[in-house]
């Protein structure tokens, strides 16, 4: 059945973004969503859904049901300036996502994850459970980020071989030298771009790119 295809297709392909979405992070984000879709794969995150009456714990298990694979970044662990208090949601979502692996039905069971850090053994300081688990560092920066991404996504089997990280890290960096010309084609102010701008930026600028400069 073709319909059963495309959704098998879509669930091989997609990846859960459990990360900040702070504008500290965003160089981060912003780099992990290109890096995703240079490598064929989709990225999917809360952002992506605007619905008032749909409760957000039950929007995130459904995302987390349609993903494959899942990229949880941890290194949010400072305590909040106002409250003084940590952030939890990107932990309690890793165990939302690893639980769904482990009790899910048989489909579920082929859930795979990467776990990102700024550095890679910090979490043995506050969440020791994770040990096991594929985990990397980004040092808080975009390159590395990428780096990490598209190495775990390499070590998993697929059709084609994936470009190398300093290949994506060039082709990120042309991406961004022209998103202001591009912001200025679809009239558009950087304050204004939604995720669902950005990902329609980041898909249109991979296809009009020549397969050679991959």
């Amino acid at each position: 059945m073709p319909e059963f295809k495309d959704r098998a297709e879509s669930y091989r392909t997609s990846i859960f973004l459990n990360c900040p979405f702070d504008q500290a992070y965003k160089p981060v984000f912003d780099a992990l969503v290109f890096a995703a879709y240079d490598c064929g794969y989709r990225p999917r995150c809360a952002l992506e859904i605007d619905d008032g009456g749909q409760v957000r714990v039950e929007k995130i298990i459904k995302m987390i049901q349609s993903c494959r694979l899942g990229v949880h970044d941890i290194s949010r662990t400072e305590l909040d300036s106002e409250n003084q208090l940590p952030r939890f949601n990107m932990p309690f979502e890793l165990g939302l996502f690893v639980g769904a692996a482990r009790f899910g039905v048989a489909s579920q069971k082929s859930k795979m994850c990467l776990i990102l850090d700024r550095e890679r053994y910090r979490f043995q300081k506050f969440i020791s459970d994770i040990a096991g688990q594929d985990i990397a560092a980004h040092k808080d920066e975009a390159d590395g980020a990428i780096k990490a991404l598209r190495n775990w996504l390499a070590s998993i089997p697929t059709r084609e071989a994936l470009p190398g990280g300093a290949a994506i890290v060039r082709r990120y960096h042309a991406f961004r030298s022209e998103v202001p010309g591009i912001l200025d084609k679809v009239q558009l102010e950087a304050d204004e771009v939604t995720f669902a701008d950005y990902v329609n930026m980041v898909q249109t600028w991979l296809v009009e790119q020549p397969r050679l400069a991959r």
